[in-house]
């Protein structure tokens, strides 16, 4: 064989080696509940896909599908991705024990510090569209693009309930959230130690769902004394009581037909977590009830919830409970206003978006926070517009635009 042969043949095991799943004994073991497993070599030309037709596709579905088109950052540098898995605990459980699953992706930069960003997922219906599974979550990938391939370690946890745990899904569980999203951080930084590597600065992020997850890691991380250079939200819902009351109470038109599911699943991580058994029946009305607990075991998926239940949160909810909630009181009630994550003093600055076309998150909702720390006090927080016809996914794309910009004067500073 010549050396030209030899060394096509090597590069072409090479690349056999980067596209092949990674085995269970490829794991890692750092400690004994922390290991970590190679799962893949995101390349330029992959991460070219991803801010291109992958982001086409994401937004092809928006009020904005061609708008934020070319405008993510060109990649700069390949990213190596690790399934993480580490123990924890479920604080509303006693501290029950149990194990979380998480992505930790590292920039090929050649350097042995760098910032971190710590991204917290938005909804998902699925126990696989989670960070540690990238190539089935549209959301991780726009994300690893835009901050991994600049230059940025990225973390995400996957939440319990989520990816590999066991346990049922904790959304919308404070406590829970916090744990998971914490304790990602101390085994990411376990794992970056063993490897000769160096978090520098730290970043929060996150899109619905998770924009309320990081502001509540945010309250976690601060009570611990860490240090976060910025935090930031795309529709984040960060006082629960109110936006349930709104869907529930005041329905609009603009309102996304997968409510439904959202309270749904909600409910049943309240009866799970908090210790509120049978809140789902009190809740639902008797015809749905089995869809509704079929979808949160999932024994069924989103499509097949839907096709049993009723597209407007008024006609699958009893009246008695929206009355309650109505009212404030029960409960129920109480947990959500107890979920809220902006009533304290941050010492962290935080920037919001939002969009008056957001079908999840209303703008009035979006506003208050920052409301409210003008009244509290503490670092600055600032609520910005990403336009009259962005919808949900277009203000996270929108915010992912903007934050880059944000997390890199800041590095520079």
């Amino acid at each position: 064989m010549s050396a030209m042969a030899g060394r096509a043949l090597l590069g072409i095991l090479a690349l056999m080696l980067l596209v092949l799943p990674a085995r269970a004994d490829d794991a890692v073991t750092v400690t004994g509940g922390l290991r970590y497993q190679p799962i893949g070599t995101y390349d330029l030309a992959r991460l070219g896909r991803i801010v291109g037709d992958d982001l086409k596709t994401f937004t092809g579905i928006t009020t904005q599908p061609d708008t934020y088109l070319g405008k993510l950052a060109a990649p700069k540098y390949p990213v190596t991705l690790y399934k993480v898995t580490y123990a924890s605990v479920v604080p509303e459980l006693s501290n029950q024990p149990t194990t979380a699953t998480g992505l930790l992706a590292i920039p090929e930069t050649g350097q042995a510090a760098m910032p971190m960003v710590s991204y917290q997922h938005g909804t998902v219906f699925d126990r696989d569209y989670v960070p540690s599974e990238p190539d089935k979550s549209d959301e991780t990938r726009l994300v690893l693009a835009q901050f991994a391939a600049q230059g940025n370690i990225v973390i995400a946890a996957d939440y319990f309930g989520r990816g590999d745990s066991d346990l049922p899904d904790s959304y919308m569980a404070k406590l829970s959230t916090q744990q998971a999203t914490y304790d990602m951080l101390l085994a990411a930084r376990a794992v970056l130690a063993a490897r000769g590597i160096t978090a520098t600065r730290l970043f929060v992020t996150g899109w619905s769902q998770g924009g309320w997850a990081t502001m509540a890691f945010l309250q976690k991380l601060e009570a611990e004394g860490e240090a976060v250079t910025a935090a930031a939200v795309a529709s984040g819902p960060m006082d629960l009581s109110i936006l349930v009351n709104r869907w529930v109470n005041n329905p609009q038109a603009i309102d996304a037909v997968y409510l439904p599911a959202v309270i749904a699943i909600q409910l049943q991580a309240k009866a799970f977590y908090n210790n509120l058994p049978g809140v789902d029946a009190a809740a639902i009305r008797p015809e749905y009830l089995a869809a509704a607990r079929d979808f949160y075991a999932g024994r069924i998926d989103y499509f097949a919830f839907a096709a049993k239940t009723p597209p407007k949160l008024g006609d699958f909810l009893k009246e008695t409970f929206r009355a309650t909630l109505a009212g404030g009181d029960g409960p129920y009630w109480r947990l959500l206003d107890a979920s809220q994550v902006y009533r304290w003093q941050r010492r962290t600055p935080v920037r919001s978006w939002y969009g008056g076309a957001d079908e999840v998150t209303p703008t009035a909702l979006a506003l208050l926070p920052a409301a409210a720390a003008s009244l509290i006090g503490g670092a600055p927080f600032e609520a910005l517009d990403a336009g009259d016809r962005a919808d949900h996914r277009s203000v996270f794309v929108h915010a992912l635009i903007e934050q880059k910009t944000w997390f890199d004067s800041l590095v520079a500073k």
